[in-house]
């Protein structure tokens, strides 16, 4: 997992990647992964030239844990009070993913090369989501709260 080189730009072929399938989703490999210096987003760059930064509040609210997701939708909370949220640490976790740390002490969510993917494809759509939920919990992105 080579940590070099700043991507800033976004994808502009999202249209074409939403028609993925789940084994090309998995298919990606990152070839460069990096924590920009600000500590705010996580640069992602797959082997197929896309690439994405994942905003850390984005990151740390879809978390692939059980204490954000939980084992069913039912269980799945919406985190509030991220706004300001760095990430600490990126630890690579095998050949598939990196366990990221935040300055909230959240450790436990691991990040798969297609949950990242498919987070950076969808990113606008899944912080809109996000963004909806807090609004219909009475939650924001400024005061901490979980429902």
């Amino acid at each position: 997992m080579p940590i070099a080189g700043i991507f800033a730009g976004r994808d502009r072929e999202r249209e074409q990647d939403l028609h993925l399938s789940a084994s090309n989703l998995a298919a990606a490999w990152p070839v460069e992964i990096r924590l920009a210096k600000d500590r705010r987003a996580l640069l992602v760059a797959f082997d197929d030239s896309k690439t994405f930064s994942l905003s850390a509040e984005l990151l740390r609210v879809t978390s692939p844990s059980a204490e954000v997701q939980g084992h069913s939708e039912a269980q799945r909370k919406t985190v509030g009070g991220k706004r300001n949220v760095t990430i600490l640490s990126v630890d690579p976790v095998g050949n598939y993913a990196v366990r990221l740390g935040f300055d909230d002490m959240h450790t436990t969510g691991i990040y798969s090369w297609a949950f990242l993917r498919d987070l950076g494809i969808n990113a606008e759509r899944r912080f809109q989501e996000y963004l909806d939920d807090l609004q219909a919990k009475g939650l924001d992105r400024d005061k901490p709260g979980m429902r």
